[in-house]
């Protein structure tokens, strides 16, 4: 398969809280040795006490093959301590070894590539969606979110989805306009924003007609039109976007991360039992 993205440059902060988003309020190489161990590096951040429940973050991707490009995602993990007062364990998951079942995890992360496998991204996409596990997918997260979808439910081959941009968008800001009442707004706490982008694949027109029969919705445009971000409202947290919030120059999270490892802490307390 063709690659759909260009690598960051040097990483960035992450950017803001969005705690009150699911109370219904808005706000205006193959190594083995050496290698294996950062592959599946885990880290527990932790500002709460010793008895507070850990929210299980999956980071689907390889860290092992741009550890400099996938520092702003360690970067945004790490801040969501910092605001949103989170106890987390967040594991990296390689490509290669994310066939296996994601179901002890509280939310999954399909980070952008360089990918040694991207079936492996494949099935961790489906697995969340199945498992209804809350997902964020960005850059290449998102495109293979979408094509596992509309190989699985709606009957379309891995060809039909992506096309390339008539003008690759790597390490540029666009503008980016969210759909009114969707999921994307919600999580934004707004209905406009400008993110950096490194991608040089977008969604197919026709196909987005097909997979909106199937129940996944477009809900966010940039200036032009083209399609950046889908969502699935039948699902707890399903969001991808073609940007990479984690690059937003900003100290807090994100508000699209902030959303998404907010829809995992609930997760984590229904699968406690309060």
């Amino acid at each position: 398969m063709s690659p759909r993205s260009t690598p960051p440059p040097a990483p960035f902060p992450a950017a803001a809280d969005a705690r009150e988003l699911f109370q219904g309020r808005r706000r205006s190489g193959r190594g083995r040795a050496g290698r294996e161990r950062s592959w599946r590096d885990r880290t527990t951040w932790t500002m709460m006490p010793r008895m507070s429940l850990v929210t299980r973050l999956a980071l689907v991707g390889d860290r092992h093959l741009d550890n400099a490009g996938h520092a702003p995602v360690v970067r945004a993990i790490a801040s969501l301590t910092v605001t949103g007062g989170l106890t987390i364990d967040a594991t990296w998951i390689p490509t290669a070894q994310a066939h296996g079942g994601l179901d002890d995890y509280d939310g999954v992360w399909l980070v952008g590539s360089p990918y040694e496998t991207e079936a492996g991204v494949i099935a961790a996409a489906g697995a969340a969606r199945r498992g209804g596990i809350p997902l964020l997918g960005t850059c290449g997260g998102l495109q293979l979110a979408v094509i596992e979808f509309a190989m699985q439910v709606a009957g379309l081959t891995e060809e039909d989805v992506l096309v390339p941009l008539s003008c690759s968008v790597g390490g540029n800001e666009c503008r980016v306009r969210a759909t009114s009442g969707s999921l994307f707004e919600r999580a934004l706490g707004a209905s406009r924003t400008v993110e950096r982008y490194h991608c040089s694949y977008g969604l197919n027109p026709e196909t987005m007609r097909v997979l909106t029969g199937h129940g996944m919705r477009f809900t966010g445009f940039d200036d032009d039109g083209l399609t950046r971000v889908a969502e699935l409202p039948a699902h707890p947290f399903f969001l991808g976007t073609l940007f990479q919030p984690e690059l937003a120059e900003r100290a807090d999270p994100h508000p699209i991360i902030q959303a998404w490892a907010t829809a995992a802490m609930a997760r984590t307390g229904l699968r406690a039992g309060r």
